[in-house]
């Protein structure tokens, strides 16, 4: 983290000094939008000298390349306005809540309350997402409700249980905010500003809070060596003696599916993803979350009924929950994995090895 703002702050000089080593973005219309479209284009040819930094998303040992959408390329300057107005709560109907407080830093993006609150104090119904590498996510949101950043960012603002404001209201805002004018003409050109912009600085923003610096990172670069308490955690995870890797196999820890965890019985209060697709088999199902940073990122589950990962490993230590969307990976129901104490115990060892210190660090 600490390299990443460094860049930004010597790109943020070379802008104000000598705006050189640039690169064209073919993006500076006015398109007014209320409403995310993915599909928009932002070249009308009317802006051919406009030119922007390119922020370079780092390549990281296995990991799959950052599928960057075509029409909102990552620049320093649109991270730069994005991380503004990620940290504003001018986006918030009576100016008191921001996306940081939802998703906070020091909880590795991620709110340590079971349930977030909105602008009248009024608690959502699921716990808020940890924005952990989340450029490589394939869909977002619990239930697969959003399929980019872009998209995702467009539902906090007008939800009644979140900002509880209106995109007019937030472009009129935006727009008497001369600060903000000057932004948004440096990072897309425009003289208007509009909600598809808006969401597409978030976005820029979000694909920079990469983490891969913990300890197992240093591990496997040969730079540092596991406890014996770490690795024998680190075997049980990836057997099936601890059933973990299934779904939260490779460096990214995720598999970008939805599966039914064996949390609840039927009928289930929040059908996840079912609610979504409308499809039966889908019901119970919710997004696999990375375990990256899995330490600082409590309480668990899609709706934070996990105050520790004790509690998380009991779970599946006793098999779940039986439902006719459990998934087949659940297969140790009825028995559970019958993990010792100190199987336990090593687990967890691994799993905050997880930990990337430097990633919920205040290095601005």
């Amino acid at each position: 983290m600490k390299e990443k703002y460094f860049f930004i702050l010597i790109f943020s000089f070379l802008l104000i000094s000598c705006k050189k080593d640039l690169i064209p973005i073919n993006g500076c219309t006015d398109s007014n939008a209320i409403n995310y479209n993915p599909n928009a284009s932002i070249d009308d040819g009317s802006c051919l000298n406009f030119s922007t930094n390119p922020y370079q998303i780092p390549s990281i040992v296995g990991f799959p390349l950052m599928k960057i959408p075509e029409n909102n390329p990552t620049t320093i300057e649109g991270v730069i306005l994005g991380e503004k107005l990620f940290n504003d709560p001018i986006l918030s109907a009576d100016n008191t809540l921001a996306c940081i407080n939802c998703h906070q830093k020091e909880f590795s993006f991620s709110d340590p309350n079971q349930f977030s609150f909105g602008i009248q104090g009024i608690a959502g119904n699921r716990q808020s997402s940890a924005l952990i590498n989340v450029g490589w996510n394939n869909s977002f949101n619990w239930d697969g409700s959003a399929n980019s950043l872009e998209e995702q960012a467009f539902e906090p603002i007008t939800n009644p249980l979140e900002m509880n404001n209106t995109w007019q209201n937030v472009e009129e805002k935006l727009n008497n905010n001369q600060e903000y004018k000057q932004l948004f003409k440096q990072a897309f050109n425009i003289d208007y500003i509009d909600s598809n912009h808006v969401v597409k600085a978030i976005a820029q923003f979000e694909r920079t809070l990469i983490s891969n610096e913990s300890k197992f990172d240093k591990y496997l670069k040969g730079e540092i060596l596991l406890t014996q308490s770490e690795f024998n955690g680190y075997a049980i995870f990836n057997s099936e003696k601890g059933d973990c890797f299934h779904c939260h196999g490779t460096n990214m820890f995720m598999d970008n599916l939805f599966h039914n965890n064996g949390l609840d019985t039927e009928p289930f209060q929040d059908l996840g993803l079912g609610k979504i697709t409308n499809i039966q088999s889908d019901n119970g199902k919710f997004k696999t979350p990375t375990l990256r940073n899995i330490e600082f990122t409590a309480p668990y589950m899609h709706d934070g009924r996990f105050s520790t990962l004790e509690e998380v490993i009991e779970h599946y230590n006793s098999g779940g929950k039986f439902s006719s969307t459990v998934d087949p990976l659940m297969k140790k129901q009825g028995v559970g994995l019958q993990l010792s104490n100190q199987e336990k115990i090593d687990l967890i060892a691994y799993l905050k090895t997880l930990s990337d210190y430097n990633f919920i660090e205040d290095n601005n």
